[in-house]
């Protein structure tokens, strides 16, 4: 087995280069660098889809529905902001500014290449920006609005941490710390995080996402502690389905008990972690590769479609760099993946350009994890670097 670890403050160092088109980005390993494979010179060949030219039209499509449901005096794009409960969606604040789904709208833009001062969406962009720095508590470094949660601080750090790679606004940076300490101070004793800021219950598709802000934040040089890294990447492989004989092995649990529910989005939220810990060989892995192909299918029965379920939008948005990840070994377990999705979401569109989410935020949501998933080959963020 082979593992790969975060070691060293300075783990990454990021160049990037404006092309014609859009910023691109390489990520390159410096003296110490364990965290990830230094591959940037390598010429792969351009992945086959059905109709590029499609993918192309309904990221287009995607883009404009997000920068028209913008609202142009906050920034921020509004939503039910409420939990899950079982399969449902408890709405507690109806269509209010949401820092969550503001952040993930604001990727999707940034993995067309899209930047403040730069781009067709130069515009959207800053003015989102700028509400999610609103939001950050100047004292604490939470980062809410109207009762959002920690998946919604977790995606604004992520975001933050993202744009201060490719800005260095200080003003930014600075927030950010903020933002990653109080992360770093709320892991439990589990090594994980629930959906309130110091809670001591686990809960697996939170963890990945503060994972997912703390990776990002520390290859831009922010300082966040390794132990906490290991803490979750063990909390992670504890509340993995290890017995091969066990109908849910490869799968991860919800939280860290006996027998807790296992599911597409959950296993893709545990294998992810791994990656974003560093991890790249593991036994796990592939484990958790086999359930998600075999799950996939039903996934998208039950829950994807014009329903478009949260279980599915959450569950691609961490699959889509599960197989993204696993194809620098393996093309075929990205190609499995990519073949399916690059046909699946554009069949799924609404004419409008949205995606739907009836259960859930709602359609800002799914447009934003769409946008992304179908601009993930462009590989122009970071943090979704092989």
């Amino acid at each position: 087995m082979k593992t790969q670890r975060f070691n060293n403050a300075a783990a990454l160092a990021l160049a990037f280069t404006i092309g014609a088109g859009a910023l691109a980005f390489t990520l390159v390993p410096s003296s110490v660098a364990t965290v990830t494979r230094d591959e940037s010179a390598t010429v792969r060949p351009a992945l086959r889809t059905a109709d590029p030219e499609r993918v192309r039209r309904s990221v287009e499509k995607g883009l404009a529905w997000l920068r028209r449901a913008q609202d142009k005096t906050t920034g921020a794009w509004s939503e039910n902001i409420g939990y899950k409960l079982n399969s449902e969606f408890v709405v507690t604040e109806a269509q209010k500014p949401h820092v969550g789904v503001s952040s993930l709208a604001l990727m999707a833009f940034l993995s067309g290449g899209h930047l403040p001062g730069r781009g067709q969406y130069a515009d959207v962009v800053e003015r989102g920006i700028d509400f999610v720095l609103s939001c950050v508590d100047p004292e604490t470094g939470y980062i809410s609005r109207d009762g959002t949660r920690m998946y919604s601080h977790a995606f604004a750090t992520l975001l933050l941490a993202e744009v201060y790679g490719m800005t260095h606004r200080e003003d930014l940076k600075e927030k950010l710390q903020r933002a990653v300490d109080v992360t770093v101070k709320s892991q439990n004793s589990h090594g994980s995080w629930r959906y309130l800021l110091y809670s001591s219950e686990s809960d697996m598709s939170i963890t990945v996402c503060q994972i997912m802000a703390l990776r990002s934040a520390r290859n831009k040089g922010i300082r966040v502690p390794k132990t906490v890294i290991d803490r979750a990447y063990d909390y992670v492989v504890r509340s993995a389905y290890k017995n091969p004989a066990a109908p849910e092995y490869g799968g991860f649990k919800y939280q860290e008990k006996d027998r807790s529910r296992t599911s597409f989005a959950l296993t893709s939220a545990g294998v992810a972690t791994l990656y974003h810990s560093g991890v790249y060989e593991h036994q796990l892995i592939q484990a958790g590769l086999q359930y998600l192909r075999s799950e996939i299918a039903d996934v998208s029965r039950h829950f994807g479609g014009r329903q478009g379920h949260y279980f599915y939008w959450y569950g691609h948005y961490y699959a889509c760099q599960v197989f993204f990840m696993a194809g620098n070994d393996n093309p075929d377990q990205w190609q499995f993946y990519w073949d399916r999705m690059s046909r699946e979401l554009p069949d799924n569109q609404e004419a409008d350009g949205s995606w739907s989410n009836l259960v859930g935020p709602g359609p800002a949501f799914s447009t934003a994890v769409a946008s992304i998933i179908l601009q993930i080959p462009n590989q122009y963020l970071p943090i979704l670097h092989r």
